[in-house]
């Protein structure tokens, strides 16, 4: 591993992730662990670099993600909105380590914040010079970003992914939940609730009551309640979508279907993945730290 040039981090609250990167971009080994912010206290984080990526070090560390939080490593106060993604210049320094946290970003009214994503966001606009619409990132807390002229003008959290987790595994209906999909379920679910969002409460129980009185199968409970869940969070995201084309950053089956509920209101969408955008916007940053060292 001695091409290894510098290290792209993205510490979640659940996982670490690590590329380790060669100078001309290139990936030369990608790991993971589960050593998330969120089990871990301040002095844990040091330790946890190492034990995942100890044989590269001292190579330089560009992080994104709940690393940079108040219950962080070390905090990076947020950028304000409007704003463009936070560059390299706004970067926190861990003390002693060669180590570069860069900032969420946070809107004030109505009050909501961001950290990782905006990195995302900046590894799309790289990839995509002069975009002007929507990013919708979809995921346990989906973010939907307006962008004009290279920033991010506002944004808007949906908690629809931890609310599908949480009824879905936790609640009553995860006794009628099955593993597959039914695509004409999904679609049935955000039309109900896409147009009749205050149904949303009352249609997750028909779920449970279908289920023992007219049998309904566990693949179509499952792809209804999301499409229930992503039709109301359509319903309160209508000024960011309608009218728009959006991109979606994401995994593959989330984006999907975020696609599919988005398309059949004539919305065009397109789709890049996650991953590949996080490692695009942490490489800009470093190609900026670069700049700096030139």
């Amino acid at each position: 591993m001695g091409d290894v040039a510098w290290i792209a981090v993205d510490w979640g609250t659940s996982h670490l992730r690590a590329w380790l990167m060669a100078r001309d971009g290139a990936v030369l080994d990608r790991r993971s662990s589960d050593d998330g912010m969120g089990g871990l206290a301040r002095d844990g984080f040091a330790p946890a670099l190492h034990a995942l990526v100890g044989d590269v070090l001292p190579a330089p560390v560009l992080a994104c993600g709940m690393v940079g939080s108040r219950q962080g490593w070390a905090e990076a106060p947020y950028a304000a909105v409007p704003c463009a993604p936070p560059t390299i210049h706004a970067a926190v320094t861990v003390p002693g380590a060669d180590v570069r946290i860069l900032p969420g970003v946070k809107q004030n009214s109505p009050a909501d914040v961001m950290r990782g994503e905006e990195t995302q966001i900046a590894g799309f606009l790289a990839r995509t010079p002069g975009f002007d619409g929507v990013i919708c990132l979809p995921g346990t807390h989906t973010k939907w970003a307006h962008i004009s002229a290279g920033e991010i003008v506002s944004f808007r959290t949906a908690m629809t992914g931890e609310m599908f987790a949480l009824l879905s595994g936790q609640s009553v209906l995860r006794h009628s939940m099955g593993q597959g999909w039914d695509a004409d379920a999904f679609a049935a679910g955000v039309d109900q609730t896409l147009s009749r969002p205050e149904s949303l409460a009352a249609s997750l129980f028909s779920l449970r009551a279908e289920g023992l009185l007219a049998d309904l199968p566990g693949d179509a409970a499952r792809a209804r309640l999301s499409g229930l869940l992503i039709g109301a969070e359509l319903a309160s995201m209508r000024p960011y979508w309608l009218g728009q084309s959006v991109a979606l950053v994401g995994a593959e089956t989330l984006s999907a279907a975020y696609a599919t509920a988005l398309e059949a209101q004539g919305v065009p969408t397109q789709k890049a993945n996650a991953e590949e955008m996080t490692l695009a916007g942490l490489s800009a940053a470093y190609a900026q730290l670069q700049g700096e060292a030139a």
